[in-house]
């Protein structure tokens, strides 16, 4: 074994939680480390996770946009072709490019990055095994990014081959005639998303009795009329109990709704039904690290495990599985580690789903509201009477605000439309402020443009928008 190499920080993954702990260390002074196994920085989320699916996405929406519309625009053609190993190839140069930059960024703040597989000795000592042996890092602070991976059903075991997870789903040589996608959630309707522009015959199941369960109920119920125009077939309410998998395709047996038997035939079937938190092979069983009935780390505020110098973040420890919410992590950790106020306000963190229209979600919903009590109005613009988006084609969709009903202070909000991913930031920084849906509503925006959607909606939850009649929910008067 080579003689050990010693620093503040060891960070054991490289992933967006990962190396965003790594890089705020070394601003901080500190001298780091980042362990990674495969031999490319950027975790699931930049190799074969949010990257990829973003690349195709964007792909296939432009292919979708020039099928369906550009006849509108008085634009005709003859012959469209597309090119599906020229998208793939698109897709691996931004992801090798990314990757490229990413390890840039690493030499650029001074940090050392090893590849190979982590086990950890103790709480402060990794053994790295590579392809010439082993090596040695201590770490006065180690910090776990580790990320997920896909959950495998029991009655669905990938085989690679006709029972796909995502990472394989986004490398296919060609679209599958017909695709069974199993689970409803953002993961399941991007990748459903992208093979049915491309032609293939989507049918979605989903267990649940609605598609992103944890998204704005609304919003859900208006994507999926979208989803349905789109080509896409869903089946909701439904088990899967049995799969059948032969040369010519995979059939599949379950429950639907009141236990009614029902059958789905596919020449492929992707199993999107969720990520489980990865830590095998780390050996925490050795130390007195804790995991939850969930299979979760256990850390305190500071992300702390049950070891001092070992700290946990990302997907591995209880919360939302989204790559900016690890990376938030792996910054406050850093600070933390550095002797300051290292900090997540989790009732900020967006949701997004890049179907599209897209769909995105912060703060709490509606139900969430009644729940716990709180008194609350909200407010609705719809999309088909922004100027912006009448002129654009995208008029699907609509944004809503949900504000104190006392206060006024924004509790929440969702948008389903063109650019949610970017709109519902304009509701997250008023949140993280404090501020009240007045706040917004008194904002100049420019004209015509989408984010008017969102003023319009902050006005009608005080039932004065100015382009529609308004519809909010009011606990006082009209002013």
């Amino acid at each position: 074994m080579e003689s050990s190499k010693q620093y503040d920080v060891v960070v054991i993954g490289s992933g967006p939680g990962g190396y965003t702990a790594a890089i705020r260390a070394a601003q901080l002074g500190l001298k780091t480390a980042v362990v990674e196994k495969n031999q490319t920085l950027g975790g699931t989320c930049l190799n074969v996770g949010c990257i990829p699916a973003k690349a195709l996405l964007d792909t296939t929406e432009l292919l979708l946009a020039i099928r369906e519309k550009s006849g509108l625009h008085g634009i005709s053609f003859e012959n469209l072709r597309f090119d599906l190993a020229a998208a793939m190839e698109r897709k691996r140069s931004i992801v090798e490019g990314m990757t490229k930059g990413l390890a840039m960024l690493m030499r650029a703040n001074g940090i050392d990055t090893v590849f190979g597989t982590a086990r950890l000795d103790s709480a402060q000592r990794v053994i790295v095994s590579e392809a010439g042996g082993e090596s040695e890092i201590i770490g006065k602070d180690i910090i776990l990014a580790t990320g997920s991976v896909p959950v495998e059903l029991k009655a669905l075991a990938f085989d690679g081959g006709r029972v796909i997870d995502s990472e394989r789903c986004l490398s296919l040589d060609e679209a599958p005639e017909s695709l069974i996608v199993v689970g409803a959630g953002a993961v399941g309707l991007e990748l459903a998303s992208i093979w049915a522009r491309i032609g293939s015959k989507v049918t979605v199941v989903e267990l649940a009795d609605r598609i992103l369960p944890e998204i704005d109920p609304q919003a859900g119920r208006a994507l999926l009329q979208v989803l349905k125009k789109q080509g896409m077939t869903f089946s909701l309410s439904t088990e899967i109990t049995s799969c059948e998998a032969g040369k010519d395709g995979v059939r599949l047996g379950g429950k639907g709704p009141s236990g009614k038997e029902v059958s789905f035939s596919g020449s492929r079937v992707l199993v999107a039904a969720g990520r489980r938190a990865y830590h095998e092979g780390l050996g925490l069983g050795r130390l007195k690290v804790k995991i939850t009935g969930r299979g979760k780390v256990e850390v305190d505020r500071n992300y702390r495990t049950a070891e001092e110098h070992l700290y946990a973040i990302g997907d591995i420890i209880e919360g939302p599985m989204l790559a900016h919410k690890a990376g938030e992590e792996g910054a406050a950790a850093a600070e933390v580690i550095a002797g300051k106020p290292g900090h997540v306000n989790y009732g900020t963190i967006p949701s997004v789903v890049y179907t599209w229209p897209e769909a995105a979600s912060a703060g709490m919903s509606e139900d969430e509201c009644r729940e716990g009590g709180i008194p609350f109005r909200t407010g609705t613009f719809y999309f088909k009477a922004n100027g912006r988006a009448v002129t654009s084609g995208n008029t699907d969709g609509f944004v809503k605000i949900i504000a104190h009903g006392e206060t006024d202070r924004v509790l929440g909000g969702s948008v389903l439309g063109p650019w949610a991913s970017d709109l519902i930031q304009e509701i997250v920084t008023v949140m993280e402020f404090g501020g009240s849906s007045e706040d917004i509503a008194r904002t100049v925006h420019s004209h015509p443009t989408l984010c008017e959607a969102v003023k319009e909606a902050a006005l009608d939850a005080d039932g004065r928008s100015i382009n529609a009649v308004s519809r909010g929910t009011r606990a006082g008067k009209r002013q």
